[in-house]
């Protein structure tokens, strides 16, 4: 077990920011670490690296107790915060060669700083200073620093914060790479990205974890709401689609697209069939689909 969580509380004054939570992730495994705003992920990851003291419970690296041997653990721990603190007069090398410093990287450190700068894609921005570089690049240089060290775990803090659609998608990549030789435990507001990168997901809200489960079991697990995708030929207006019984929720997609929820879709199917008939309507497509996982977060956070 790469990571385990035994009974964590954390209290900031009168508010419990983490309530007795628990989880374990093993190793070589990406888990996605979701949650509103304020739910407690920071802090559950702050305590995870040893940065916080927890009220009770304890929170394990390989085996090793955080609290009790805190040197130990931080040595087999990469941590990327969501501040992402940077030396922004530093060279790129330069600030990588003081981390490594305070690592205390043995061995051939150019050698080794040159195989982060590759694995993290740094290599064209290399020679410049951390504070010449855009938001994506200072974001690979924290992951380079968390790396540096050759952990066997990295905690991932919102990696992903402010950065354009092709940055993003340059360090989804980065983490998918990571996580085939080492365990990756990141939080992320973007649940498309989710998707695509983790094996698992945790939800926490309120402090408490409220759901721990892959993707595909999420998105399945409530059988009680089913979901329909209708695509008309011609424009179809909110009344007409809302005159439909046994509707839960009705979203307009397109003009001509409906994405509708159901705790009964042959129903609606044969309701949909029997509308387009009475209001000469043509029906292009009537597909069923699994919930998405945005629909999942909401109803367990909401």
């Amino acid at each position: 077990m790469s990571i385990e969580v035994k009974g964590l509380t954390k209290i900031y004054g009168e508010q419990k920011a983490i309530d007795n939570i628990s989880f374990n992730i093993n190793k070589r495994e990406i888990v996605g670490f979701l949650g509103p705003n304020g739910a407690g992920k920071s802090t559950t990851m702050k305590i995870i690296t040893g940065y916080l003291q927890q009220e009770t419970g304890d929170a394990f690296i390989c085996g090793a107790n955080v609290k009790a041997k805190p040197i130990e653990t931080k040595k087999k721990i990469g941590y990327l915060s969501e501040a992402n603190p940077l030396y922004y007069d530093m060279y790129v090398k330069e600030y990588l060669g003081f981390v490594a410093d305070v690592h205390s990287v043995i061995g051939n450190r150019l050698s080794v700083i040159n195989k982060v700068i590759e694995l993290v894609g740094l290599t064209p921005e290399s020679k410049k200073k951390i504070g010449q570089l855009s938001k994506g690049y200072k974001q690979r240089v924290g992951l380079a620093a968390a790396l540096i060290h050759e952990p066997e775990v990295m905690i991932l803090d919102e990696p992903t914060t402010g950065l354009d659609p092709n940055q993003i998608i340059e360090i989804r990549e980065v983490i998918k790479n990571l996580g085939k030789e080492k365990t990756v435990l990141f939080s992320s507001h973007i649940l498309q990205e989710v998707e695509a990168i983790c094996d698992r997901v945790i939800i926490i809200n309120k402090g408490k974890i409220v759901a721990d489960d892959t993707v595909s079991n999420l998105q399945n697990a409530n059988k009680n709401t089913h979901t329909i995708f209708v695509e008309f030929k011609e424009s179809v207006g909110e009344s007409l689609i809302k005159s439909l019984q046994e509707i839960s929720n009705a979203e307009q997609l397109q003009t001509t697209n409906w994405k509708l929820q159901t705790p009964n879709p042959e129903s609606v199917r044969k309701q949909l069939m029997q509308l387009s008939l009475q209001h000469n309507l043509n029906i292009v497509s009537l597909q069923s689909g699994e919930q998405s996982l945005e629909e999942v977060f909401r109803s367990l956070t909401n």
